[in-house]
């Protein structure tokens, strides 16, 4: 007997909906592949250089080549997964104005491929990559740049990650994203923030990759397990009231990237523990940028996932032998494992952030001289939420030590637990097992 429409549409979104659920991060650390990631390096590495400046007619050479390489692949990974990306150049225009490095006027692309969730469309966590290289003078787009490490490896990673987590159906939508322009000023994530902003979107998270190919250090350290989250503490959107309450309230190193930073090191001591995450408490490295900037100056949650041990010698450097010392970023200076393990560390922590559930968006807070601490917070209607979890540390912690789940409520008191002495957060958890990052109160009540 044929079903009726709306039965058969309501036992297709069910159907939708549990297989979101289905998410076996072991599962997706396992497919991730070093063969694949050191084939698209490989690709990257033979179009010469990708300088944003460089060629954009060519078929073989020149950032134009390069990046409708990478939306044709994002293309064929749609392809396979039953159109389930939409792949399109975002673009704008850079001139001197934009940068003293934009030496002449340049269309700046950047390749975008999102991958829709079933449930919340508009809510997006983001990995990018950066297609652009340059050597020692940023603004020669005429000879040679392999930028292998720096950063063919991030953009290897964010175009496995797609290949990968394209598998699955997910709640959240995922963003992969080759973004151009970094060594110019980050002009294809101003672009990109931007045009976010204007759309409305919902960002949960960016997570920005950039050099996760090397393991040995300028300095002589070899490690193949450690990687660095770097993360700004506030937003730089504070208001001055918030920035008033943080002063007597505490806070000033909990800002949404950090909390993001402090997801996904949770995330990887779970799944990935013979790795070592090591969360930077700063926006980036001294005098340097990178590409989760442009989303923090609009007031994103954004973090930059990256090697612990930076080789300088090849990075922004043309190819030559000086003295004995060997530099250039070429292809014999990254490490495809590591790079898978950095790969792995970005697929769980979007599908963990695609599967999470609201948070919520009003956390008060309170117990002043009293010996119990009290929360209150709006309640999300979702029949997918199971409840809330309270969170508190030590205030000199770097990360959150206790939890306790407390029920789909709207307000707890925490005993025996003195306001002045912790910091406190609270995350939504799903019926799913995901939870959402941590809030931060924001306000506080007397009874």
């Amino acid at each position: 007997m044929k079903l009726p429409f709306y039965l058969t549409f309501l036992f297709l979104l069910i159907f939708a909906d549990l297989k979101a659920q289905n998410i076996d991060l072991y599962q997706i650390i396992e497919k991730v592949s070093s063969e694949r990631i050191e084939s698209d390096i490989n690709k990257l590495v033979s179009f010469g250089t990708r300088h944003s400046l460089s060629d954009t007619l060519s078929e073989t050479r020149g950032i134009g080549a390069s990046r409708r390489w990478i939306k044709s692949e994002f293309e064929n990974i749609s392809k396979s997964c039953n159109k389930c990306l939409e792949v399109y150049y975002e673009k704008s225009f850079a001139t001197r104005e934009n940068s003293e490095r934009v030496i002449k006027p340049t269309w700046i692309y950047n390749v975008v491929a999102i991958q829709k969730g079933i449930k919340y469309p508009n809510r997006y966590v983001i990995m990018s990559g950066d297609i652009d290289s340059r050597i020692s003078d940023p603004t020669n787009y005429i000879d040679d740049s392999p930028g292998a490490n720096d950063n063919a490896s991030g953009m290897a990673g964010t175009i496995e990650a797609a290949r990968v987590l394209s598998k699955y159906k997910f709640d959240n939508s995922i963003i992969y994203v080759g973004l151009s322009g970094e060594e110019q000023g980050l002009l294809g994530g101003i672009s990109l923030a931007q045009y976010a902003k204007k759309n409305n979107w919902d960002i949960i998270g960016v997570l920005n990759n950039d050099m996760i190919g090397n393991i040995e250090g300028v300095d002589g350290v070899i490690d193949n397990r450690s990687f660095r989250i770097f993360s700004e503490p506030v937003s730089v959107k504070e208001t001055v009231s918030e920035r008033k309450a943080r002063r007597s309230q505490g806070g000033e190193i909990d800002g949404i990237s950090r909390q993001l930073a402090r997801y996904i090191n949770k995330t990887v001591k779970k799944f990935m523990p013979e790795l070592n995450p090591i969360l930077i408490y700063r926006l980036d490295r001294f005098g340097r940028g990178g590409h989760h900037k442009p989303f923090n100056d609009e007031g994103f949650a954004a973090i930059r996932i990256m090697e612990a041990h930076e080789n300088y010698n090849r990075q922004h450097n043309d190819i030559r032998i000086e003295n004995g010392i060997k530099y250039g970023d070429v292809l014999s200076g990254v490490n495809f494992d590591y790079a898978k393990k950095l790969t792995a560390v970005n697929a769980i922590s979007l599908a963990s952030l695609a599967s999470s559930p609201p948070e919520i968006t009003s956390l008060s807070i309170g117990g002043i001289v009293e010996p119990n601490v009290k929360f209150r917070w709006n309640r999300i209607e979702d029949p997918s939420i199971l409840g809330y979890k309270i969170y508190w540390r030590e205030t000199t912690s770097p990360t959150w030590d206790n939890s306790k789940f407390v029920g789909d409520i709207g307000q707890y008191e925490l005993q025996g637990i003195v306001i002045d002495n912790f910091l406190f957060g609270i995350s939504t958890v799903g019926k799913n097992g995901f939870e959402s990052k941590i809030v931060f109160p924001s306000n506080t009540f007397r009874d």
